[in-house]
């Protein structure tokens, strides 16, 4: 096996450079299509033989063979985080969007697996999650893993991560063009990205492995819709408005109980996830004895499709929204492994649809109507919650296919963003990073070099360097036994004393004699980087400090390869 790989690397990289780019990325596509059919098709077996089959079963063996298949489910799926990926948790596009930034897309291949197969239990045993997160993320790393048997190095592996995650959304939901527009927006961060030529081939080869194997079908079937009357369209900004709110509030609300949930040190973090299930179960049978409906458990798309086909009352609508919206808080907010998408477009739908509902007990709405607001629901949740509003319009069209939505979706998208954007300070994703101490503004690198340059050093920073405050012996051989560093800032009685590099230290030890110090170059901490290069082509030992004044505490370092390593970032963002 091993010799075929390294045969196969060798035959890639006697290519043209073009040509092995395209192979590549179509060999991206079709390992992130692939895996995604495969994680989507587990994820629906299971939920059949599981719950749907419970459903139809006496009530009391629906009771508690339900409780038992989803509290395994969410066990299992917070044993296998737990113990071998923690970074699989959640939706998986905020650590792919790191992996993508910090790492230059390299995704360890546990995560893959890890993803692959808690998502699929979690979400068939009918959490309250989506399965776009894991999807993105899943392809990600296929991806990612496809491109080092390919023979890219680590730090070449971008290409790999976001075409797989493009492939993996349009496998997942159908819709290649939202597909390219949310990897373009929310991972890289730039719709002129040089990378999207890739990520349009990659998204196309997705969408064809779904329709190969699983079909042309979109998402969600409508009737044909005609041109929707006046008065839905002045509904359409109070459905965008309350729409929005859902969304607001569903964020705020996850993200507390997230970060609640981490203070539970009496419950081990494999079992979390089930106290999410628990409380999902308990909503979901209370409203399936009394509607009988299942949409609280799991994706919930066939009382989603309803709604959309108006097969589903308003009141019954509005119960849905309320215990999905919690089921889906409790399962996201204790740590479950699913994504957003489904259940904001769940949210919106509902939404729309209630109030549709009340507006047409005070002057009559056509069907078309109704549903039109329904889909403007879906399409303002989920732009309010991922802040992309492109995709929040493509996406649902794409599910839909249907063109006379075009006109409301862009109002609702208008009114959405503008009402997130007023009370979030981030998008969901952002939030997420930044409650697990990511410095955002660290991570991203801006989209042009000049404003690159006029950033502050203490942006790229090392704000807990490693500092030795002796330069006795045995402190000397404790500091490099517990650190590999190759240079340390010294400081003696609370003042910079020098650079020391670990060969002098190693050297001082060998000779028994005290080391001799590198000259200390510093800079103030707003100083732009166009002036750090400057100061770091003056240091000898390739290491600037941070201070606020003379004599003042170290706020930071940064080194030379700091710098090269922003850099680069920023070059590839371009």
């Amino acid at each position: 096996m091993l010799n075929i790989i390294t045969a196969l690397q060798s035959w890639l990289r006697r290519l043209p450079k073009q040509t092995r780019t395209i192979l590549l990325t179509i060999i991206y596509g079709l390992g992130a299509g692939l895996a995604t059919v495969a994680f989507q098709s587990t994820m629906n077996l299971l939920y059949q033989a599981g719950l749907v089959a419970l459903s139809r079963q006496s009530q009391g063996v629906f009771l508690i063979g339900s409780l038992v298949v989803m509290l395994a489910g969410a066990m299992l799926a917070g044993w296998l985080l737990s113990s071998f990926c923690r970074e699989a948790a959640g939706s998986g596009i905020p650590q792919l969007k790191v992996a993508f930034w910090k790492d230059f897309g390299y995704v360890p291949a546990r995560v893959g697996w890890v993803k692959f197969v808690a998502g699929a239990v979690q979400i068939g045993t009918g959490s309250s999650l989506g399965r776009e997160g894991p999807s993105v993320q899943l392809s990600g790393a296929m991806g990612s893993n496809l491109a080092g048997l390919a023979g890219e190095p680590k730090q070449q592996r971008r290409q790999g991560a976001a075409t797989g995650a493009a492939a993996g959304l349009a496998a997942a939901f159908n819709t290649p063009l939202a597909s390219v527009t949310f990897v373009l927006e929310e991972i890289v961060g730039d719709l002129n990205s040089r990378l999207l030529g890739g990520i349009l081939l990659a998204a196309m080869v997705g969408a064809l492995v779904t329709h190969g194997i699983l079909g042309p079908q979109p998402s969600f079937t409508l009737l044909p819709i005609g041109e929707p009357a006046w008065r839905a369209y002045l509904i359409v900004p109070v459905v965008a408005i309350i729409a929005a709110l859902v969304g607001v509030a569903f964020q705020k609300s996850s993200l507390d109980l997230r970060l609640f949930s981490r203070r539970w040190s009496a419950v081990p973090p494999w079992l979390r996830p089930a106290i999410g299930a628990l409380i999902c179960w308990g909503l979901g049978v209370l409203v399936f004895l009394q509607t009988g409906r299942l949409g609280v458990f799991g994706l919930g798309y066939e009382d989603l499709s309803a709604a959309l086909a108006g097969k589903l009352a308003w009141k019954i609508a509005a119960v849905l929204l309320l215990a999905k919206f919690v089921a889906t808080v409790a399962c996201y907010g204790t740590g479950g492994c699913g994504g957003i998408f489904s259940p904001t477009l769940f949210f919106g739908a509902m939404t729309g649809l209630c109030l549709a509902g009340l507006t047409n007990m005070v002057f009559p709405l056509q069907p078309d109507d109704m549903a039109m607001l329904a889909v403007v629901g879906m399409s303002a949740t989920l732009g309010a919650v991922v802040r992309a509003p492109v995709t929040s319009i493509l996406i649902v069209f794409e599910m839909t296919h249907q063109f006379a939505l075009v006109p409301p979706l862009m109002l609702g998208a208008l009114v959405s963003q503008a009402l997130s954007r007023r009370l979030l300070n981030h998008n969901f994703y952002d939030a997420l990073l930044e409650q697990d101490g990511h410095d955002l503004d660290r991570m991203l690198p801006p989209r042009d070099m000049r404003a690159w340059q006029e950033q502050p050093a203490t942006a790229l920073a090392n704000h807990n360097p490693v500092v030795a405050e002796s330069l006795e012996l045995e402190s000397l051989k404790r500091l490099l036994d517990r650190h590999p560093y190759e240079r340390f800032p010294v400081v003696e009685g609370g003042r910079l004393r020098g650079i020391l590099t670990r060969s002098e230290a190693e050297a001082s030890l060998r000779e028994k004699r005290v080391p001799r110090l590198a000259g200390a170059v510093t800079c103030l901490p707003r100083a732009p980087l166009r002036e750090l290069g400057e100061r770091l082509i003056e240091s000898s030992s390739g290491m600037v400090l941070l201070q606020s004044e003379p004599d003042g505490p170290i706020l930071g370092i940064l080194t030379l390869h700091d710098l090269l390593r922003a850099e680069m970032a920023a070059a590839e963002r371009g």
